[in-house]
């Protein structure tokens, strides 16, 4: 089980303090009094995953996992649900992106995917996209209008 949320990090495990994780999460989204902070580590990254949520692991941290998977060379995961896109792209076996956007419907979502895929200088049309959360069939056809190829895991 995941949730789709914008709190949520990634930190190097190299810079990484267990005992400051709030204040790690708090320096890249806000964080309510309430919230409780919890961490994962992600070994194949060299990274912890730092993430505010009442209960189970954030979407990112799937896509991550879900990325190593992927034979092709350009590796995109995404998933898109309650208002959060949580996006994850490689190159091979280097980590190039892990974040999560706040996008009010699908549309605006393609608008930060197309974005993150143009500034890390992708190209599209020879990549396939890997959605871990269900699309609808007009959302697939709005990318294979980009994508080589639109995959749901």
């Amino acid at each position: 089980m995941s949730r789709n949320t914008p709190k949520v990090a990634l930190v190097p495990s190299a810079f990484f303090d267990p005992a400051s994780a709030r204040e790690a999460l708090s320096r890249t989204v806000k964080l309510d009094k309430d919230d409780k902070v919890e961490y994962i580590s992600l070994p194949e990254y060299s990274a912890e995953l730092v993430y505010s949520l009442s209960s189970d692991l954030p979407e990112l941290y799937y896509l991550l996992k879900k990325l190593p998977e992927i034979k092709e060379y350009n590796k995109i995961a995404a998933s898109y649900g309650d208002g959060i896109l949580s996006l994850a792209i490689a190159q091979g076996e280097n980590l190039l992106l892990a974040n999560t956007f706040q996008a009010a419907d699908f549309t605006t979502a393609e608008y930060f995917l197309f974005m993150a895929v143009r500034k890390l200088q992708l190209n599209p049309e020879v990549s396939t996209i890997h959605f871990i959360s269900p699309l609808s069939g007009e959302e697939e056809m709005s990318l294979y209008r980009y994508f080589k190829t639109v995959e749901t895991v």
